[in-house]
């Protein structure tokens, strides 16, 4: 399973920013080059594994977008970006994220209370942005009924699973040792 996904990892450039080491993938990042079969196997793993049961489909600038998109092209389930920019917009909602690597504010729109969402992601990380988004989510009263990242950095979910007392489903765990991306299952 994931066999197509598995092995796009095997390249992967790693950098670092500071003491965070960053692998880098066309799902993460857009660059290298995306291969369209890999992002097929992907958005087909996610769907077999969602909660069709839902409103709208939310992501996180940027990598999102495309899971987002593309998800969104084969339920027929609206999709909702959170964005780094402030657009001013009628129940604009802001929140403050921070990764492994960074932090910004974020601003939510056309989120309403009552809406029924999942929450799709390319990585999880340090979990920062999808803490700050989960919690916002539900300061609206948004029900979050789904989450799911592609890739899960080893050792991160259990934690932010327990804080915001929801499952959180990932197609594949990996750890970046000795600078390569180690593989260490699907969950």
């Amino acid at each position: 399973m994931l066999e197509k996904l598995k092995k796009s990892l095997e390249h992967s450039p790693i950098v670092e920013f500071g003491e965070y080491q960053y692998f880098v993938h066309p799902i993460t990042d857009g660059i290298p080059k995306g291969d369209p079969e890999v992002l097929e196997e992907v958005v087909d793993a996610i769907i077999a594994t969602m909660d069709l049961n839902c409103d709208k489909i939310v992501t996180a600038e940027s990598m999102g977008f495309p899971l987002a998109a593309a998800l969104s092209l084969r339920t027929r389930i609206p999709y909702v970006f959170v964005r780094k920019r402030k657009y001013g917009l009628p129940g604009e909602i802001s929140l403050q994220q921070t990764t492994g690597y960074s932090g910004s504010d974020m601003y939510i729109n056309f989120i309403e209370e009552g809406d029924r969402v999942v929450f799709v992601d390319d990585v999880l990380s340090t979990g920062g942005t999808l803490k700050a988004i989960i919690e916002t989510l539900r300061v609206i009263g948004a029900e979050v009924v789904d989450i799911l990242t592609v890739f899960e950095k080893v050792g991160t979910r259990e934690q932010l699973e327990e804080e915001l007392g929801i499952r959180i489903k990932t197609l594949v765990q990996v750890e970046v040792v000795d600078g390569k991306v180690v593989v260490h299952g699907s969950v």
